[in-house]
């Protein structure tokens, strides 16, 4: 499966997020801005010593990198379709938005049917951003019986 994260803002969160990915053999790409350093200290710190065996690649021009994708679903706390309604592919990509703003309205409008969501409580911000990328790979890679 691939996780991709759009405008990433906390280094923590991606840091934690390369540690999942490395330890499920999912790959990992980036949209930027990034609103920090890839050297940073903290992004290593959350990724420990998973970070220097670890390749992060980078899409400057996502529209163009889906056409290229048969399966993919954006998250967004404003989706109305559940994660675990979705049947995952081994080549699935997982699209989360920065933890300050989200994805862009733009591909809401674009992408309507590909939007789907984790549940919470109503009235609420949405989930930290390393925790919803655990829980929407787990149930893909649960899916496929764990097959790394």
């Amino acid at each position: 499966m691939k996780v991709i994260l759009f405008n990433p803002q906390i280094p923590q969160n991606t840091g934690n997020i390369i540690r999942t990915c490395f330890l499920t053999n999912t790959e990992l790409y980036l949209v930027p801005p990034i609103g920090f350093s890839t050297s940073q200290k903290h992004l290593k710190r959350a990724s420990l010593d998973y970070f220097e065996d670890f390749k992060i690649e980078k899409i400057e021009d996502l529209d163009l990198f889906l056409e290229s994708q048969k399966s993919y679903y954006f998250f967004s706390s404003k989706a109305t379709k559940r994660y675990d309604e979705i049947n995952y592919e081994k080549e699935t990509c997982l699209i989360f938005g920065s933890e300050t703003s989200g994805l862009p309205k733009t591909y809401f409008e674009k992408y309507t049917d590909k939007f789907i969501t984790i549940p919470m409580k109503k009235d609420s911000r949405c989930l930290n951003l390393s925790n919803s990328v655990s829980i929407a790979l787990y149930e893909g890679l649960r899916q496929m019986s764990f097959n790394f």
